[in-house]
C-alpha cells in the first residue's frame, strides 16, 4: 500500500540536468551528484545522509513522442508512491546520427511519516545505431540487489539482438498486446518468445490485467460447491469483441484460452462463420463438448479489440445454467414515475429491463444527495448566517442523466439463470484502466505468472487455428 504523503505529485517535474550527445559516464556522474545533493539538504547538521530506498528499476522503451509522453506518466506515478529508480529510453532508429540525449528529472515525495523520498526520471533519446546497444545503455544505470523491469511501450524488437540482449539483464519484460502494430502476427512471436527465453523471465501483459473484472466474474459464478458440477457440463460460450480483423481476437482467445488451460480443454476443430464469426471446439476426458464462438459486435465506445460480453451455457445435475457478463449493455429502460423531493424512486424495476449504466449513476446520485442534505443545514448557516432551521432551503436536485458520463462504459452487468429459478443480477464498475495501474497490478501478482503463461500458449494455439 502507498504510504500517507502530505504533498501530491507535480504537474510537471523538476529538471535537474540535460545533456545534449553525452555519454553514460557523464550522466552517471549527474545522477551521482544530484543524488548526494539532495541526501546533504535533508539532514541536519548532527545527522549522516539517509541511504536510498530502492525496491526496483523500471525501464520504459519508446518508440514515439506519443509512447515517451505515456511512459514518464506512468513511471512517474509509479515512482512516486514506490521508491524505484525510472528510465525512459527513446528509441530514434532513423535518425542516422549516433549520440545521446539525456534529461534527469525529479519529484520528490515528503511523507507523513517518515524522510523525504526523491524518484529521479531518467530519459534517454538515443540516436541511430546506438540504440542496436540498448543493453550496454542501460546495465551501467542499474542497481544491484533489486529487480530489473522492462516495460515496451509500443510492439516490441521481436527477434532482433537488441530485444535479446537487453532480457539477460531483465527479470521480467511488460508488455501492452492491445498497442501491438501487428497483433495478430505480434501475439504470436510474444508466445514464442516466452517458450524461448531463459525461465527466470516473467512476461506480463497489460491486456491481460484488463480481463481480471471478466475472469472474477467467470471464475465467481463456479465458485459455490453446488456450482461446481456446472464446469463439466459447459456446452457453450460466446464472446463479443470490438473491432474487424483476427489481430483484434486477442483479448476473447486469452479469455478463452484461460479457461481452456484451466479444464484441460483441447481444441479439435475451428472454422469461419457467417459475419466474421468464428467457431472452435474443445473436447475433454469425461466432461461435454464445447463449442465456442467469437464474434465482433460493433460498439463505438470501446476500444478495438475490447471485451464486450462473454455468455456461458449448458447444463449439469439436472438443471440448466446460462451466465452472461456484459459491458455497459444498451437495453431498454422502463419510465419510473416521478417521486417527490421527500422519497427516493427505485433504483431498478424487476426483471432487470433497465440500464446497466444509469443504475450506477443513480447509486452516485442518491450518495451526493445524502451528502448535501445531511450537510445542508450547517451549509445555509454558514452562507446566510441564519439561525440553523430558519428560512431552509428546498432539498436539492440532482439528476440522474447528467451524473452519467463516459465512465459509464466501465459498468459491466452480469446476469445468472438458473434452471426455473428467476434471473440473479449484479451490477459492478472497475477501476480505470491507465497503464500505471495496469503495470502495478501485474508487479502485484509477480512477474511469475505461471496462469497467464499457460493461457498466454493456450490462446496462442487458438489463433493460429482460426
Amino acid at each position: 500500500m502507498a504510504p500517507a504523503v502530505s504533498t501530491t505529485i507535480a504537474p510537471e517535474p523538476d529538471v535537474e540536468w540535460r545533456g545534449e550527445g553525452v555519454s553514460m559516464n557523464e550522466v552517471l556522474g549527474a545522477l551521482s551528484n544530484i543524488r548526494k545533493k539532495f541526501a546533504l539538504a535533508e539532514v541536519g547538521e548532527t545527522e549522516l545522509p539517509h541511504p536510498r530506498n530502492c525496491i526496483m528499476t523500471l525501464i520504459a522503451v519508446a518508440s514515439t513522442d506519443a509512447e515517451e509522453r505515456r511512459a514518464q506518466r506512468a513511471v512517474r506515478a509509479i515512482g512516486n508512491h514506490h521508491p524505484a529508480q525510472v528510465i525512459v529510453v527513446r528509441d530514434q532508429p532513423e535518425l542516422r546520427s549516433r549520440r545521446i540525449d539525456a534529461t534527469i528529472m525529479t519529484d520528490t515525495l515528503r511523507p507523513q511519516l517518515g524522510g523525504a523520498m526523491q524518484c529521479e526520471l531518467i530519459t534517454l533519446r538515443v540516436r541511430g545505431a546506438a540504440g542496436e546497444h540498448l543493453s550496454g545503455l542501460v546495465d551501467p544505470l542499474l542497481m544491484s540487489g533489486v529487480p530489473n523491469y522492462l516495460w515496451w511501450v509500443g510492439t516490441p524488437t521481436f527477434g532482433k539482438r537488441e530485444l535479446d540482449d537487453v532480457l539477460k539483464i531483465c527479470d521480467a519484460l511488460f508488455v501492452d498486446s492491445a498497442r501491438f502494430d501487428a497483433p495478430y502476427r505480434s501475439f504470436l512471436e510474444l508466445t514464442t518468445l516466452v517458450s524461448q527465453s531463459h525461465q527466470s523471465l516473467g512476461v506480463g501483459d497489460l491486456q491481460w490485467a484488463r480481463l481480471e473484472p471478466w475472469r472474477e466474474s467467470v471464475a465467481q459464478f463456479f465458485a459455490p460447491a453446488d456450482r461446481l458440477p456446472f464446469l463439466k457440463g459447459i456446452s457453450e460460450i460466446g464472446v463479443d469483441y470490438s473491432g474487424e480483423g483476427r489481430g483484434n481476437r486477442v483479448a476473447a482467445a486469452l479469455l478463452i484460452g484461460w479457461m481452456a488451460s484451466a479444464l484441460g480443454w483441447t481444441l479439435q476443430k475451428s472454422a469461419g462463420g457467417a459475419g466474421g464469426t468464428v467457431v472452435a471446439h474443445f473436447a475433454a476426458e469425461g466432461w461435454r463438448p464445447v463449442q465456442v464462438a467469437m464474434r465482433s459486435v460493433p460498439r463505438t465506445h470501446l476500444a478495438q479489440g475490447e471485451i464486450g460480453a462473454i455468455r456461458i451455457g449448458g447444463a449439469a445435475a439436472g438443471r440448466t445454467f446460462n451466465l452472461s457478463v456484459l459491458r455497459d449493455p444498451e437495453r431498454a429502460r422502463s419510465v419510473r414515475p416521478d417521486v417527490g423531493a421527500g422519497g427516493y424512486r427505485p433504483i431498478h424495476p424487476t426483471g432487470g429491463e433497465d440500464e446497466a449504466g444509469l443504475e450506477i449513476a443513480q447509486r452516485k446520485v442518491e450518495w451526493h444527495r445524502d451528502v448535501l442534505l445531511e450537510n445542508s443545514e450547517q451549509l445555509h448557516h454558514t452562507a446566510t448566517g441564519d439561525l440553523p432551521g430558519d428560512n431552509r432551503p428546498q432539498p436539492p436536485a440532482v439528476f440522474v442523466r447528467d451524473r452519467r458520463r463516459q465512465d459509464s462504459s466501465r459498468v459491466l452487468l452480469t446476469l445468472i439463470e438458473i434452471g426455473e429459478a428467476g434471473t440473479l443480477r449484479h451490477v459492478q464498475q472497475v477501476e480505470p484502466e491507465d497503464e500505471a495501474t495496469l503495470l502495478l497490478e501485474i508487479l502485484s501478482h509477480g512477474a511469475q505468472d505461471k496462469v497467464f503463461v499457460r493461457s498466454l500458449t493456450a490462446a496462442a494455439e487458438l489463433m493460429s487455428a482460426i
